[in-house]
């Protein structure tokens, strides 16, 4: 599994940094990055949680 993230879309909320710190993080420029794209089994209740709470619906699940 791997997570996306649509720049465009973002809004800086930090509720995915939140949720899930070992995955994401908010830059300085208020836009998320994915610090680890592929995602182990340990990370998807926390992903899966932060893609559905996102706001903006910027966060994304893809095979």
């Amino acid at each position: 599994m791997r997570v996306e993230v649509d720049p465009d879309r973002c809004v800086g909320s930090g509720n995915c940094e939140l949720l899930a710190p070992d995955v994401f993080e908010v830059g300085d420029d208020g836009v998320v990055r994915v610090l680890r794209p592929r995602l182990g089994e340990a990370d998807e209740d926390a992903v899966r949680d932060a893609v559905a709470r996102c706001p903006t619906g910027a966060l994304g699940l893809a095979e």
